[in-house]
């Protein structure tokens, strides 16, 4: 029982054990004190060997659990600097992560807004592009028209000349009457009277000659009638060459103008499309660049979660760490305390003891003097009471 009060581990609990020690103690050595046993010396070296024991082992106690403190302080240490380390890295981490995240955000913005402007660049290119084919294809259309009824009106005309010629050249009624035709008009009518020129085409050649000879007829008012003649067989097939002169010049007028339009659509196609592949190009990489940033951005959010998570851990567990090595540290400063005060309750009965022993050997047995034991018993007990 004297060894386990002495042991007890708890620091509360060694300052009593103590106490209880040296009474128990002290009543011993006052038993052993009485006149009956002041010789025997014995049991009180007994006890004396069993403190100088105790004192011992409570002393490699204390040598050990300062080891284990001293161990568990560097673990705390070493932890603790780890933690810091880990919680640091954790918060640069997080902050580029962050970082990264807003840098994407914005890039995407930009990307969005770009890939806006490209889609309305290549629709308005194309819309113009468009619009211009339609007005290309109109004026094709009516070049085509232009110059089929031109090159009819060349056809015919030469062919005009070609029946007036061999008329001309022939003897006989046909003959007699163009040469007495006093305009042009007339003589095609004769030409159609005579089957050598068709009844349409005779009406078109006679229109033609009336728009060209108009605007001159009205600007030379009162002079002979323009299509009267001397000579009249020379007369008709200068005129219907003139119209054929100018015909021509129309039609080559139009075909150079033609020309003109489509080397213009041309160059126009070719640049919208130019603009327009270019435009695709940069839509597609924006695209792409859009799609990686949205990933990359994706990935940054899931990082950063596992980081925040990571670093709450280690805040968590650093907080823990210094609570638990600041209680330990506790528990070791009040246990050196507690084993501190036993040893000094254990030296102090070890001194007594030794004390007590001296003075039974010199001591006489009268009934009026007091008795060791009853000082010992009053002391101690004061003490344990205290």
């Amino acid at each position: 029982w004297l060894k386990e009060a002495l042991l007890s581990s708890p620091a509360k609990a060694h300052q009593m054990a103590a106490m209880k020690v040296c009474v128990s103690l002290l009543l011993c050595a006052a038993w052993c004190a009485t006149p009956g046993r002041a010789m025997e010396a014995s049991p009180i070296a007994k006890i004396i060997q069993m403190i100088s024991d105790l004192q011992a082992k409570i002393l490699a106690e204390g040598a050990q659990s300062q080891k284990v403190y001293e161990e568990f302080a560097e673990f705390c240490e070493h932890r603790s600097k780890d933690l810091q380390y880990e919680i640091k890295t954790g918060k640069d981490e997080k902050g580029e992560l962050e970082a990264t995240i807003a840098k994407e955000d914005a890039k995407s913005g930009a990307l969005g807004e770009k890939i806006d402007e490209l889609a309305g660049a290549i629709a308005t290119d194309e819309g113009d592009l468009k619009k211009a084919t339609e007005i290309r294809e109109k004026e094709f259309a009516d070049f085509s028209a232009e110059e089929k009824e031109l090159l009819e009106v060349i056809d015919m005309i030469k062919r005009a000349i070609g029946i007036l010629e061999r008329e001309m050249a022939k003897s006989g009624a046909a003959m007699v009457q163009l040469k007495n035709s006093n305009s042009v008009v007339q003589a095609l009518s004769v030409l159609v009277h005579a089957s050598a020129l068709s009844a349409q085409d005779g009406t078109k050649l006679t229109a033609l000659i009336q728009n060209s000879k108009q605007a001159e007829e009205e600007e030379e008012a009162g002079a002979p009638e323009a299509a009267t003649y001397e000579g009249h067989s020379s007369g008709i097939i200068e005129t219907l060459e003139n119209l054929l002169e100018e015909a021509e010049g129309q039609l080559s007028e139009a075909r150079k103008k033609e020309t003109s339009s489509k080397n213009n659509y041309e160059m126009l196609k070719q640049s919208l499309e130019d603009d327009i592949a270019n435009a695709n190009k940069d839509l597609d990489e924006a695209k792409k660049s859009l799609a990686a940033s949205g990933e990359a951005k994706a990935t940054a959010q899931g990082d950063l979660t596992v980081t925040s998570k990571a670093l709450a851990a280690d805040i968590s567990t650093l907080d823990d760490l210094h609570k638990d090595c600041l209680t330990k540290a506790q528990d070791f400063e009040a246990e050196t305390t507690s084993r501190t005060e036993e040893l000094k309750a254990l030296a102090e009965a070890k001194k007594v003891l030794k004390e007590t022993t001296a003075g039974a050997e010199a001591q006489t047995y009268g009934l009026n003097q007091e008795s060791f034991l009853q000082i010992t018993s009053k002391a101690g007990l004061a003490q344990f009471e205290a």
